[in-house]
């Protein structure tokens, strides 16, 4: 017989109040996301007036029909798809390479190699000489930048480090040598393979920043059919930021303020297309998460 344990009236508030921030929590965090979905959906001249709290009104799906038709919109995700999937195999690859690397005994000057690497993440150049070398080297305009900067990242490559050396004995690529086996094969075959969990959180994390990144083609690309979803979805801002402060400092005529309205609408049907691969893609890839981070949080 196994014998329960009783809860104390302590246990019980403890829950009760656990569960309640958590609610709030989730409310919180969910809540931006429903009002962005419901606004979507909605009359913009509602949503701008503040009338959209919890459901929609006035059902509207106009700012979708001009997303559809908008090109740039398109142009921004067929740029975005390749600077994302090009990124991520990048990142993923160089940081499980360089971890295997350094996570190697016989790898020499490694400690050195590795402590560079540290610096580089408390101290940079700063954005003016960055943008003066990019120049210098000939990438300034060029959608290269794009996925060449940031696909070396130094806590990944630590973490992919840590991981090597924790879980995969330097015996047993010396037991694979004897037969034959260079470094090469070895992480094919034994390194990547046993990494899947480890791999699928870099994937997340790499894909997810490249995708929501809009700052670097902002400083660095020149032409408009090279820049990516997100700084098309920020000049949609910017545009709507610009009507509204006209509207508030001159009268203005139907036209206009029917500009601002689709302009409002488009802006939040634009959220929601640009934000749907990543949240189709999560479910997939959320099972490896949790055991994932935790390998990365192993010491080596």
């Amino acid at each position: 017989m196994h014998q329960t344990i009783k809860k104390t009236r302590s246990d019980t508030i403890f829950e009760y109040v656990n569960t309640i921030l958590l609610v709030v929590l989730l409310l919180i965090i969910a809540y931006p996301l429903y009002f962005v979905i419901i606004a979507s959906i909605s009359d913009p001249k509602l949503v701008t007036s503040g009338r959209i709290l919890f459901f929609p009104q006035s059902f509207n799906l106009k700012g979708y029909a001009e997303v559809l038709h908008y090109s740039p919109i398109w142009t921004g995700y067929r740029n975005t798809l390749i600077y994302t999937s090009l990124y991520t195999f990048l990142s993923v690859m160089i940081s499980l390479m360089a971890g295997y690397a350094l996570s190697r005994k016989s790898f020499p000057g490694k400690h050195i190699v590795s402590s560079f690497m540290i610096f580089t993440m408390f101290f940079n150049g700063g954005l003016i000489p960055t943008y003066l070398l990019m120049k210098q080297i000939g990438l300034y305009g060029s959608p290269a930048i794009i996925v060449l900067m940031g696909a070396v990242n130094v806590t990944n490559i630590i973490i992919c480090r840590t991981f090597t050396k924790s879980t995969i004995p330097e015996e047993l690529f010396e037991a694979a040598s004897i037969d034959g086996c260079t470094h090469i094969s070895f992480f094919f075959r034994v390194v990547f393979p046993v990494s899947k969990a480890l791999i699928a959180v870099m994937v997340l994390f790499a894909a997810v920043s490249q995708w929501n990144s809009w700052f670097n083609a902002m400083i660095y690309l020149r032409r408009e059919d090279q820049m990516p979803l997100q700084m098309v979805l920020r000049d949609l801002i910017v545009s709507q930021s610009a009507l509204s402060q006209a509207s508030d400092s001159a009268a203005i005529g139907g036209d206009a303020a029917a500009q601002i309205y689709l302009v409002e609408s488009m802006r939040y049907a634009v959220i929601i297309v640009s934000t749907l691969p990543i949240m189709c893609i999560y479910p997939f890839v959320q099972k490896y998460f949790v055991k994932g981070v935790m390998i990365g949080s192993i010491k080596g």
